[in-house]
């Protein structure tokens, strides 16, 4: 859209109303009729207010600023630290069975063996994995990391998350 020229002096609008002052006192000193809005019957403006000035409003230069670079802005973020959390599977236990529970006891749980695992970043899932074993540790390869839309729509779905905060 092209810019229109802004004029190097400022130039003076006259705005005149449609009524004058005086037909404008006439029919506020008539009194409203039967059904009419009482509007009309409101005072008429002074008459110094009959023409109004309006001037153009001229604005300075503005001066563009240099982009701050985006790295600049994520660095101060890279320092913070976010929980983690794999989940294996779930169960739904009761009570009576979860007060049973003793060393060697096993829990079946709704995984099956190889299947993906869920990675949450501060409770909220953000990718799939599969579980490797590094030395004698457990580990997590992602094989799928959740578009944004997907992990918008899984927010708060986590079972048995901490969501007081």
């Amino acid at each position: 859209m092209p810019e229109s020229p802004m004029p190097s002096e400022p130039q003076e609008l006259r705005v005149t109303p449609a009524v004058s002052p005086e037909d404008a006192a006439e029919t506020a000193s008539e009194p409203a009729a039967e059904g009419e809005s009482p509007a009309r019957g409101l005072a008429a403006p002074p008459a110094a207010a009959a023409e109004a000035v309006a001037r153009r409003v001229e604005f300075g230069q503005l001066t563009p600023r240099s982009p701050q670079p985006a790295d600049r802005n994520i660095n101060l973020l890279m320092d913070v630290m976010l929980e983690v959390t794999v989940e294996l599977g779930r169960a739904r236990m009761r009570i009576r069975d979860v007060l049973a529970l003793g060393l060697g006891s096993v829990i079946e749980l709704d995984r099956l063996a190889g299947e993906s695992v869920d990675l949450y970043l501060n409770d909220r899932l953000f990718a799939r994995g599969e579980v490797v074993v590094i030395e004698e540790s457990f580990g997590v390869r992602i094989t799928e990391i959740l578009s944004p839309e997907a992990r918008m729509q899984t927010l708060g779905t986590r079972p048995g998350a901490n969501t007081a905060s």
